[in-house]
């Protein structure tokens, strides 16, 4: 690319910051950052700055957080920063079409799936607990829809057997960055035309929801083995054990004989096997209620859990 680009990036949690840093190292100038309103956090639910703001504030750019866009002043306090292009990266708000098309060469997005196939607020999660064999990063044109538009780029990855939400998460921020980067000079090439989605093969990919983290045991053991790798870290698996939630961290699914679902087969060093609707779930890491995480072992040494049953 002849010229550098005036650029607007929008993101807000760690899953922007790569990409805000590779704008930062690159020929091209990040002329404003928006991102969401400082939110409460912690035990004393002090205004803490997201995290793309924390990188902004340090390099010494403008930052703006309007809390959504019906305002036209914010509208108009965009369009004086002149931008060639605006990058958004899991910014959090729905931009109009006011917002669309102010910069020169509209609005791009980095999009933590292989579109069409996850459209929506978790694809990471969502891939993992589909049981997907790979997942990419998608450079996208946007539009009106959510995630419809035509895409400029893509780069994949394999998912690994035990791959988690936070290990694909830690590598698609990683691979966003570098496929951001290498778009970028497609824009202004007539050459390069983006891709539109067949939207028959998408899927939605709603944003988590807390009350999907309890397991039910009626379900397999590798649809279990899944699901608590998909919500970890967040919101993390979780079955009811006598009065209270445990928090599964880490689980795998092992061949075992049929009996009631939730029952405690076994408890040794290796793990407590659960049974299911097929197959045994091996826990190998959970969490009681205002602990920290512990090894299936040290939860046995002090809890005797051998035939218990787990669920409601």
């Amino acid at each position: 690319m002849s010229n550098a680009l005036r650029i607007i990036f929008a993101g807000t949690p760690d899953f922007s910051v790569l990409p805000l840093k590779a704008l930062m190292d690159s020929e091209h100038e990040v002329v404003a950052v928006y991102t969401q309103p400082d939110r409460p956090s912690g035990r004393g639910r002090k205004l803490t700055p997201s995290p793309v703001k924390a990188v902004a504030f340090d390099a010494g750019i403008p930052v703006e957080q309007p809390i959504n866009f019906k305002d036209a002043a914010d509208v108009e306090q965009l369009k004086k920063y002149q931008a060639d292009l605006m990058v958004v990266v899991a910014y959090g708000l729905l931009l109009p079409e006011s917002v669309l098309d102010a910069p020169r060469l509209g609005c791009i997005n980095i999009h933590a799936s292989l579109l069409p196939r996850w459209r929506g607020a978790a694809p990471i999660q969502r891939a993992v607990l589909a049981g997907d064999k790979e997942s990419g990063v998608a450079i996208m044109q946007m539009e009106k829809g959510l995630d419809t538009g035509p895409v400029f780029l893509m780069e994949r990855v394999t998912l690994e057997e035990d791959e988690t939400g936070g290990t694909l998460h830690d590598k698609l921020a990683e691979l966003g960055a570098s496929a951001l980067i290498k778009a970028l000079p497609m824009l202004e090439d007539p050459s390069c035309i983006p891709v539109a989605q067949n939207d028959e093969l998408a899927n939605y990919a709603k944003k988590l929801d807390k009350k999907e983290a309890t397991i039910d045991w009626q379900q397999s053991a590798q649809d279990i083995e899944r699901l608590v790798r998909a919500f970890n870290p967040w919101p993390v698996a979780q079955t009811r054990y006598e009065d209270a939630f445990i928090r599964i961290w880490s689980a795998y699914a092992i061949k075992g004989e049929a009996a009631q679902p939730g029952m405690v087969m076994s408890a040794s060093r290796d793990g407590i096997d659960v049974a299911t609707g097929d197959g045994l779930l091996r826990i190998t890491q959970l969490q009681m209620p205002g602990k920290r995480a512990m090894s299936a072992q040290d939860f046995i040494n002090a809890q005797d859990i051998q035939g218990v049953i787990l669920g409601d």
